[in-house]
């Protein structure tokens, strides 16, 4: 059995999906399974077994990893995450869990100048000490977390602070598949992958595209690291330490210009989904 924790967020969803379409059988965690899981059909549902499961209670991991094989960790970010996703990790190796797939990020270092990052590292460390079999992800930007600028696209401007730094994305999607692969083929468990999309793109550059799509003028307006961070913290509402991580990726983009991978295209023998073709599909929701 495979379970995925998150199914409802986007890259544990994606995955779901994913399995789905392989026709495996998943054990879906959710905090919340009196809701329904996002896309999951009729069709899918006896393939599909919903647990309610809180990394925050322990008890409900070990009943909701009992008698699983497979586990896919994928924890928001969080200032608690190291903690969580430690205590995910120890509680699945004593629950007969063999193989974890868990996804991290770029720049997994421990002087990562990503407060996030450093997290993952440790996270990583942890993984290893634990002897289970493990693989670790590590995308770039989500292409879905996009969607969240359509409010200032709406007014015209993509605000940012890393110039004209070009940034790789990926479509959640592709992380969803490239994680079932990790769970279901022995030639792709056990090793690290950086996945992206096919090209880097710069804020400038995703403005110019943003004007095509909408029909209507897209400026990207480059702010200090410090505005940028009263910017999110004020006006978008963001919680300190996520307006911190947005602002520090930003930045490492620029002392670390970012170039595309082949990861994906090599695995799972297609192309990843173009930053084009996503904007397109959401058409809509940048034009307001």
């Amino acid at each position: 059995m495979i379970v995925v924790m998150g199914a409802t967020g986007a890259t544990g969803n994606a995955l779901l999906h994913s399995l789905l379409a392989l026709g495996t059988p998943v054990r879906a965690l959710t905090r919340t399974p009196h809701r329904p899981i996002p896309g999951i059909a009729a069709a899918h549902r006896p393939l599909v077994e919903v647990r309610y499961a809180d990394a925050t209670e322990p008890q409900t991991l070990h009943t909701a990893f009992r008698g699983a094989g497979r586990l896919f960790l994928a924890l928001a970010n969080s200032p608690a995450q190291v903690r969580l996703e430690t205590r995910v990790i120890d509680i699945a190796a004593r629950s007969g869990i063999g193989h974890i797939v868990k996804i991290s990020a770029p720049a997994a270092e421990p002087d990562s100048p990503v407060a996030v990052s450093r997290g993952h590292h440790a996270v990583e460390e942890h993984l290893r000490a634990s002897g289970l079999t493990h693989t670790v992800l590590r995308p770039y930007a989500f292409m879905q977390n996009l969607l969240r600028l359509a409010p200032t696209v709406a007014r015209g401007v993509i605000l940012g602070a890393m110039g004209a730094a070009p940034c790789n994305h990926i479509d959640s999607r592709d992380i969803g598949d490239f994680a079932a692969a990790a769970l279901t083929r022995p030639d792709v468990a056990g090793g690290t992958y950086t996945l992206t999309g096919p090209e880097a793109v710069s804020y400038p550059e995703l403005a110019a595209r943003l004007t095509i799509l909408t029909g209507r003028q897209v400026r990207y307006v480059d702010l200090t690291p410090d505005d940028l961070r009263e910017h999110l913290v004020r006006r978008a509402h963001m919680p300190t330490w996520l307006a911190d991580h947005v602002t520090e990726i930003q930045q490492l983009a620029l002392a670390r210009p970012e170039t595309p991978t082949t990861t994906v295209t090599d695995v799972l023998g297609r192309p990843p989904r173009t930053l084009d073709a996503f904007l397109h599909e959401h058409r809509a929701h940048f034009s307001g």
